[in-house]
């Protein structure tokens, strides 16, 4: 084999009946032998381990899976393991059904180089329907309200019409909480109001009774005050007051050539005056000039 300057050029077939000298010999990746051009297959030197890295697949006819047999193993064997462990009949008609354009007259099937989304409806068709008018599109979907007190008004709104309904009790936190804090900033202004409306109604019992106090303390001098209508005398200036407005400016229409008059009120002494410039030469001549204020 081979020659005196490369002895070891070139080696023999394998196969019992070939032997056939080779300088460019096969070497088999299973059973690692030596084969020449015609026997470098498994099948012409029926090679035993043909089958140690062989990947055989079969497709399951119930789930559209992929079943790889193990070749130390019985394929019956390993299609039971598969039918008991990971066969899912559901998977069968998702793996295997092709998704089609939604257009009714359209049969196209939808691939990945085919299929384009609408920007308005969002939904997938075929690039002959992917215009709005060639597949009636609706339209882009109605936005909600960004402000959700919004919604929550025309819920609550839809709530009253219908009283024989359940009310929702998946309302949100904050809302109960604006509700609350609603509440209470209307139950502070009540009070506030009711707080106020009681001092002004201190505050004016408190100027009635000094006026009355004034006018006991102008009697009790032995002042007597006289109308300057009709020359009635009184004892306290509240009593004039209330004679003048009673008599000669409610009651002035049975009373022919009666005019109406208004009595000003000294605050000092409590005395009354037809004329206000009377009552300003009373002050600055019994009180000394005193501020009327």
């Amino acid at each position: 084999m081979g020659t005196p300057e490369f002895p070891d050029l070139g080696k023999h077939c394998s196969v019992e009946d070939c032997k056939q000298i080779d300088f460019l010999p096969f070497t088999c990746d299973r059973c690692r032998l030596v084969f020449c051009l015609e026997h470098r297959s498994y099948i012409k030197h029926h090679c035993p381990k043909a089958d140690k890295k062989d990947v055989t697949v079969v497709i399951c006819p119930l789930c559209a899976k992929g079943v790889r047999l193990n070749p130390d193993e019985d394929p019956n064997i390993t299609w039971e393991t598969h039918v008991n462990t990971d066969c899912d009949p559901s998977n069968y008609e998702r793996v295997t059904k092709k998704k089609k354009c939604p257009v009714p007259s359209c049969k196209e099937i939808l691939t990945f180089s085919n299929t384009l989304k609408c920007r308005d409806c969002l939904v997938d068709h075929c690039l002959k329907h992917r215009f709005g008018p060639d597949h009636k599109c609706p339209g882009p979907k109605k936005p909600e309200p960004s402000f959700p007190f919004m919604g929550l008004l025309n819920r609550s709104r839809k709530e009253e019409q219908k009283p024989n309904r359940v009310p929702a009790t998946s309302s949100p936190k904050w809302a109960t909480s604006f509700l609350n804090a609603a509440s209470s900033v209307r139950a502070s202004a009540e009070a506030s109001m009711t707080k106020l409306s009681n001092e002004i109604s201190q505050k004016w019992q408190i100027a009635k009774d000094g006026v009355a106090q004034s006018s006991s303390s102008g009697s009790s001098n032995g002042q007597m005050e006289v109308c300057p209508q009709c020359g009635v005398k009184f004892s306290s200036v509240t009593t004039l007051v209330d004679h003048v407005e009673k008599v000669h400016e409610w009651g002035g229409g049975n009373r022919a050539g009666v005019k109406k008059v208004t009595i000003d009120v000294c605050p000092k002494c409590s005395k009354g005056f037809r004329d206000p410039v009377s009552l300003v030469e009373h002050v600055e001549r019994e009180h000394g000039g005193t501020s009327l204020a």
